[in-house]
């Protein structure tokens, strides 16, 4: 009887700590790979060779016609086009549209984080991650210091 009791309690700690595990979001995305970057589309999409589309997670810049639109694409691209990236996938891989969602690092640096903190973009977080807390930080400071078409006065 009690050698039936530890196994069970054993099976019940072991499922309850995969429970925690899986819940806790340790095991979101875990996709990387390193791509260079080839097109720029708007500040949030991106082409990578090969052909693929690429959404920063994360993120959300102005559309064409919007007034932030030629700031973001322009800053990406003299900053980030034509340099290698080391993409990583977060919860989900597609969006709706088929574009892979990643956060992108280029020289060690969060590029979503950084068009955010830079007042291109709107933290637009959909599922939370390791790095929803430093984009809503980035977008915060950016508020605060007036940063960017999006805050500047």
């Amino acid at each position: 009887m009690k050698k039936i009791f530890y196994w069970l309690l054993f099976l019940w700690i072991f499922v309850l700590l995969a429970f925690i595990y899986f819940l806790s979001g340790i095991e979101q995305g875990g996709k990387e790979e390193e791509r260079i970057i080839t097109k720029i589309i708007d500040g949030d999409t991106i082409i990578v060779e090969g052909g693929e589309t690429i959404r920063l997670l994360g993120i959300d810049c102005d559309e064409k016609g919007k007034k932030c639109y030629t700031p973001a694409k322009n800053y990406i691209e003299n900053n980030f086009l034509g340099k290698t990236a080391v993409l990583k996938s977060g919860k989900d891989d597609k969006d709706i549209y088929g574009r892979s969602l990643r956060y992108i690092f280029v020289d060690g640096k969060n590029v979503n984080v950084e068009m955010v903190a830079q007042g291109f973009c709107v933290a637009r977080i959909q599922d939370e991650d390791k790095y929803s807390n430093e984009i809503r930080a980035a977008e915060s400071d950016a508020i605060v210091g007036k940063i960017g078409c999006k805050w500047k006065i």
